[in-house]
Parts: C-alpha cells; structure tokens; sequence
C-alpha cells in the first residue's frame, strides 16, 4: 500500500492540508520495523468531460479506493487489526476443510512409519516453514537468516534422507526455539505446548497453526508501525488518492455535488420562511448563503441519513462511524424524552433524589440496546421503561414515608413515555431541535477550541453522553473539511457564485 504520491500543488490546496502527528507504542519490542514517508499536497483539477470508462480504468479505481479506505481505517481508528478466523467446524465449508486436512496428515503419517521412511513430503513442509520464518526477520538480522537457511536446507536434509539420517525430531526443536525468538509475547504458551508435544506428525500440525498466529500478529503489528506515520501524511494521502479516483471516474463526485445542492436548497428554503414571517423583509434582493453554513448543514443531515441509500463519496471512509454516531445520538434523544416526561410528571415526588438521572439512563440503556435493529419493538421497549420507572418512583416515595403515585398518574406518565415513539410528537421534536442546536454550535467553534459549547435545557441528563458523542462527531467533520475542503470549495463556487473567482468560496471554506 503506498504511502507517498507526488502531485503538484497550489496556494488553495496548501491551506487545506495541515497534517496532525500520532504516535502508538509497539505491541511488543522483538522486531522493529522503519517506515519512511512524505507527500506533497494535491488539489482538485478541473472538471473533466464525459469518457468512456475502461473495465482496466474501473479496475484502477477499485483499488485507488480500497487503498485510500484502508488507509484511512488504520490511521483513525485505534482498535484497527486483523484477526485470525476459521471455518465453523459445523459448516460445509469448515467439514471439508477437516477432511482434506486429516487426509494430508494421515498420508504424512503413514509416509514416516514406512520402512524406510519416505521424507519428500515432510521435507516440503521444512522447506516451507523455512520461508514462513525468514518472512518474519527483519532487514539485518543476517546471523538468524544464514542460521535458519543453514539447518533447514532442503538440498542437506534430501541427502540424509537418502541415508535415512534425517533427525526430525531435532529439527522440530530447533523450529520451535526459532519461533519463541521470533513470536509476540501472547504466543509464549503456544510455544509451551510445541514443545510438550511427543508425536511428530501433531507437532508439525500445530507449529504450522501457531505460524498462522504469528503472521496475524505480524500483520497487526506492522498496522501499529504504519499509524504513526498514516495519520501524519493523511490529509495529503487521501486528498491525492481521491484526486487519483477522479481522474479515473469524473462522476466521483456525483452524490457529493448533490449532498451539497440539498443543503443550498434546505438553506433558501430556511430563508425563504424567515423572510415570509417578517413583513419588512426585502424579498426581491438575493439571498446571501454562507458556504460554510451550506457545509456544516450537510453535515448534520448525515445524522439522519437513511444509510440505505448511498452517502457522499467524500465521507464513503467515515459511513460506519457516523453511522454508529446516528445511532447513539438516537437512544440518547430517547433518554432526553424520557427524562423530560419524568421531570415534568412526577419532578415534586424526585426533587430530593440526587442521583434519580442515573437510575433512568440505568434503566432506559439496556432496554433501548439495539433500537436502531429492523426487529426491534421501541413501543414495547418505552413501555416496560414506562413500569420500571413508576415502580422506582414508588419505591422511592416509599423509603422517604410518602404516598405513592395514583393509578392515574402512573398511567399518563406511563402513556406519555409510549407516545415518544408517535411520528412529530412535542417532546420528540423538541429535544431533536436541541441536539441539533448542541451540534450546530459545536461545528460553528474554531478548529482550535477545545471546550464544549453551553449544553441547551433539557439535555442534562445526557451531557457527558452528548459532549463525548459531539466530540467524535467533530473531529470526522474536521478531518473531512482539511481532507476534500478543495473539492466542496470547488463545487459550492458552482453553486453559490458562479460568476465569481474561485478564492471567495475556497477562503470561507479554507477558513472553518
């Protein structure tokens, strides 16, 4: 996967591409791997007639784009590895594999208990164990490389076979030493069990699995290198890459365009409405729309997005996480609603219990967990909710020697939380306005400030939850305006001012 791409730059793109710096500590100290790179800023060319896409070009661009979103999942998200999977043993696919396997090593088997002992297949096995350990070494460590192309030569072992001089057992032990010098620190007890392990066919078995185990912690271990030296060069990588993907696919920015083109829309709508409502208003001057505004409102509308359809190619690295944040923010707007009906019911009989805002989220969160599945049943979720509150109201009236609530009273509020779940229902849409409103403000601060903004009424319940969902949500949308700035500057100056120079929506765009 490449990590550098040179490509001309200029003023507009240079001013977009500020890299920021990790660092991540090696999973374990045996190897060490040395990555060196740099890039150069790239910027969004021109619009490109229609042509002909070859099944070559197509091709191209599939890998430009698999490159740039694994590049992308490595550097942002921390928990990035891959692991080692097997078939299930029930399945047909795990059933056949058993059975070519136990063929293999029953014929392997059978070979070494010959008189004399046929050696061809074992000795192909050495020699590929062989590559495998070389695979692992580093640049330099030229004493274990000549060792290990010394004792496993396939050449010396073919002639003792010849003689019937080969030590296998010996040469497993040697392998198996050579492992536990080689392998991640996790690895050590697989080693304990090699080496515990009398019957030689077994024994090659399970040094072959536990050589797959390493190379899945090589592999992770080379993502952990790669992050520091990914996230530093990102904003350039991707921009270059997905300069790369235009050029092979001049549509690439269809749905982006389009995503944008709504949001002027909502905009002029929004306006329109103001204007109506004041009677002043000058309605024949044309609206002045703020890119930036069109921009971050595009950005809250992939909180609500219907991840059915297609989201922008721009954001196609980030779909999974915003989808995750769209869901949180969904549970947690419930919570807000919940509380609210509570607090507004029954607040006199819970004024004095300090920590009744936990006890709810306590209550809500396990019921509402997977409410964004197909098959989950919200109305019987808010309805047990509904039970449990009252009876944790009751109990704790109950403790402080007051009456408990009437029937009646756990009915509306028992009612009232149910009806959370109706399309545009008051309290529903209230505390949906005031997410949006945290939101909106938390995007409208500079790049540079860290506090949060004022948490608008209603969502105190929820405040640590939302400011740290807030968090992760800005720094997407940060990411993605240092990443493709040029290409939305470029498509809202064919929008908002087509007669004007390129700089004024590029600095706005630049700027924020």
């Amino acid at each position: 996967m490449p990590l550098n791409d040179d490509q001309n730059s200029d003023s507009d793109s240079s001013r977009l591409s500020e890299s920021t710096g990790a660092s991540s500590d090696s999973e374990y100290s045996r190897q060490s791997f040395n990555s060196d790179s740099s890039s150069k800023p790239s910027s969004p060319a021109s619009a490109s007639p229609p042509k002909v896409i070859t099944f070559d070009e197509l091709m191209a661009a599939t890998r430009n784009l698999s490159n740039w979103t694994l590049a992308h999942e490595i550097a942002v998200n921390a928990n990035f590895c891959i692991k080692h999977e097997d078939f299930p043993q029930n399945s047909f696919a795990g059933t056949v594999k058993q059975i070519v396997h136990k063929a293999f090593w029953d014929h392997l088997e059978s070979e070494l208990n010959e008189d004399p002992p046929e050696y061809e297949h074992a000795i192909k096995l050495f020699e590929e164990i062989k590559e495998i350990l070389l695979s692992f070494l580093t640049p330099g460590a030229n004493r274990i490389h000549n060792q290990i192309c010394e004792v496993l030569d396939t050449d010396l072992i073919r002639q003792q076979a010849e003689h019937n001089a080969v030590d296998i057992p010996g040469l497993a032990n040697y392998i198996i030493n050579t492992m536990g010098k080689l392998c991640a620190p996790v690895r050590d007890n697989d080693i304990k069990q090699l080496k515990a392990t009398d019957n030689i066919v077994e024994l090659l078995r399970q040094i072959f699995h536990v050589l797959d185990l390493m190379k899945v912690d090589m592999a992770n271990y080379t993502i952990k290198s790669l992050r520091p030296y990914l996230w530093h060069n990102l904003v350039d990588y991707e921009r270059t890459k997905f300069q790369e993907i235009l050029e092979e696919t001049p549509s690439a920015l269809n749905l982006t365009t389009e995503w944008i083109k709504e949001s002027i829309e909502d905009e002029l709508s929004s306006i329109s409405d103001e204007s109506s409502s004041s009677p002043g208003a000058d309605s024949s001057s044309k609206p002045i729309i703020s890119p930036t505004l069109v921009l971050n409102n595009g950005y809250l509308k992939l909180l609500q997005w219907d991840y059915c359809k297609t989201i922008p190619e721009t954001l196609l690295t980030d779909e999974v996480r915003l989808q995750e944040l769209r869901e949180k923010l969904n549970q947690l707007k419930i919570i807000a609603c919940i509380s609210l009906i509570t607090n507004n019911m029954v607040g006199s009989a819970i004024v004095d219990v300090p920590d009744f805002a936990d006890q709810l989220k306590r209550i809500s969160v396990p019921l509402l967990e997977g409410m964004n599945k197909k098959s989950f049943d919200l109305k019987e979720a808010l309805n047990a909710i509904g039970v449990q509150i009252c009876s944790k109201v009751n109990k704790s009236l109950t403790e402080r020697g007051l009456p408990t609530l009437s029937e009646e009273m756990q009915s509306n509020l028992m009612g009232q939380i149910a009806h959370i779940v109706e399309k545009n229902n008051p309290v529903c849409s209230l505390i949906d306005k005031r997410i949006q409103l945290f939101l909106r403000s938390l995007l409208a601060l500079p790049g540079v400030q860290k506090c949060m903004p004022t948490m608008p009424g209603g969502l105190s319940v929820i405040q640590t939850e939302m400011e740290f969902v807030g968090s992760q949500y800005a720094s997407i949308v940060n990411f993605n305006k240092k990443v493709y700035g040029p290409f939305y500057a470029n498509i809202l100056r064919k929008l908002l001012f087509p007669e004007a120079p390129i700089e004024k929506a590029e600095a706005e765009t630049a700027g924020n």
